[in-house]
């Protein structure tokens, strides 16, 4: 059987790069997205190209009751869980101060409380294996405050603290934990810029630094991974 990887947020940008790799290397996908078209057009498009399984399942990471629902599908499919993205997530600009109300709770939603849940959900299957990988993709915010950044980073410095804290919770049952802190990378998120395409990272080699963390041996991990434009952060 092969082995599986569930990746929240899965259709588009980092996500979708991840997904294309892991299953480029034999690896059934489970993923969740709110647009279920896009959903089907991915599971085509896999499982034409490669020799797997993709199950999917139309999912809003930001709220509670369709996280519950996204992880008993997950666990309905009665399969051992060998890597977890926690990638669902997103950006809205702005100032503490002047920011749109709202803005913290809902980026509090998708970006941290969505990975939390899943990652509760989810682990001890893990656990009771004693192996496992989670990936967490936290960002350049996380570690960077930056004009506009508001509460995005906030919701990301908490992400980065998530994953520290799981990393420690769970290295004794050889669960390895990784947060991933890209800078800009090109996704929808920054559609409508007005910057050449070649001063921003590919998706694919943010999945290419994810998959070569996987494929160390279980006595290493990648605690972090800072991945940047070679110009710098935009």
């Amino acid at each position: 059987m092969n082995k599986l990887i569930v990746v929240t947020g899965g259709t588009k940008g980092i996500g979708r790069a991840i997904i294309e790799k892991f299953a480029a290397h034999g690896f059934d996908v489970v993923t969740c997205a709110r647009n279920e078209r896009d959903l089907q057009q991915l599971k085509t498009a896999l499982e034409d190209q490669h020799a797997i399984k993709v199950f999917t399942r139309p999912t809003d990471m930001a709220v509670k009751d369709d996280v519950k629902k996204f992880i008993e599908f997950v666990l309905s499919l009665n399969r051992p869980i060998d890597v977890l993205v926690n990638n669902a997530g997103y950006f809205i600009p702005g100032e503490i101060a002047t920011e749109e109300e709202g803005a913290l709770e809902s980026m509090i939603n998708a970006n941290l409380y969505s990975a939390y849940y899943t990652t509760r959900g989810l682990v001890h299957g893990m656990r009771e294996r004693k192996n496992g990988y989670i990936f967490n993709m936290c960002s350049i915010a996380s570690i960077k405050a930056y004009p506009n950044g508001g509460s995005y980073a906030i919701s990301k410095f908490a992400l980065l603290g998530f994953s520290k804290c799981l990393r420690e919770e769970l290295k004794t049952f050889g669960i390895r934990v990784t947060a991933v802190m890209p800078g800009a990378t090109l996704t929808a998120s920054w559609e409508g810029i007005n910057l050449p395409e070649e001063r921003f990272m590919r998706a694919e080699d943010v999945a290419d630094a994810v998959y070569g963390a996987y494929s160390l041996s279980g006595r290493s991990v990648v605690e972090e991974i800072i991945i940047r434009p070679q110009l710098g952060d935009i």
